[in-house]
């Protein structure tokens, strides 16, 4: 029958080699619950940081977990690079590097989470910027993309308000397209993007929507939106320049 201490020992060390896998899984599953947590930790911070317009400190913060695996760590460090590019002290040539840095981060989210509707937008606004700097050709092809990613963004999350206005804003943009824009872009492109007033209000939510009613004759409504606009909170360079410009 075999040596029965050989047998209790064989016997010993599997149960220890399966508390031991027990242990390991413990352990494993702690160690998640604890990265989970201090991501969402530093999500609140960096939530708090946006909302208060603390660009560069934002920056700052998201930049030491770049090579992050998180989505939601991903796109707002892709924003946060962004408005650091938009701030009057940055120089041309540190804001076409942040550009290119925050439409890397926006695909790094996509691809790590393909449902994420922020990933989405961030990437249509990223690639947007990128397109002062690669030539008309460029843009337009890019224009198509954009939209993709708007539309997903909206169909992900169908009351984000942002991803509904920056979809108004690109109607609005080749809706607005002088005709000799167009004619250049029919030059490049078979069927170039193209969209109306009329399909920009379907999006436009505030400050857009008021220029589109503007072009379709209706003050009222106009006037209604441009205030809504005005009184929507700036948070960062970029919404403050727009404001002064609103209002001069």
């Amino acid at each position: 029958m075999g040596n029965p201490g050989t047998f209790k020992r064989g016997l010993l060390l599997s149960a220890l080699s399966y508390l031991g896998f027990e242990t390991y899984q413990i352990i494993s599953q702690a160690a998640v619950v604890h990265a989970t947590a201090k991501d969402e930790e530093i999500l609140e911070q960096a939530d708090y940081l946006y909302e208060s317009g603390e660009t560069e400190k934002l920056y700052q913060l998201l930049a030491q977990y770049k090579e992050s695996e998180d989505a939601e760590l991903l796109w707002r460090l892709a924003r946060a690079s962004r408005d650091v590019a938009q701030l009057s002290r940055t120089s041309e040539e540190e804001k076409k590097l942040l550009v290119y840095e925050a439409l890397e981060y926006a695909k790094r989210a996509l691809e790590k989470n393909e449902s994420n509707f922020a990933a989405h937008k961030w990437y249509a606004i990223c690639l947007s910027d990128v397109g002062d700097y690669e030539g008309i050709k460029v843009k337009i092809a890019n224009a198509y993309i954009i939209k993709e990613h708007f539309e997903k963004a909206i169909e992900l999350n169908p009351k984000d308000a942002t991803s509904i206005h920056l979809m108004g804003i690109w109607c609005y943009t080749f809706a607005e397209m002088p005709w000799y824009q167009r004619r250049i872009a029919k030059m490049l492109f078979a069927s170039p993007p193209s969209s109306t007033y009329e399909e920009a209000l379907v999006y436009f939510h505030r400050a857009e929507q008021g220029k589109t009613y503007l072009k379709l004759h209706n003050k009222k409504l106009a006037a209604l939106w441009l205030t809504k606009a005005r009184d929507y909170p700036a948070h960062t360079e970029e919404d403050k320049q727009v404001r002064r410009n609103r209002s001069s």
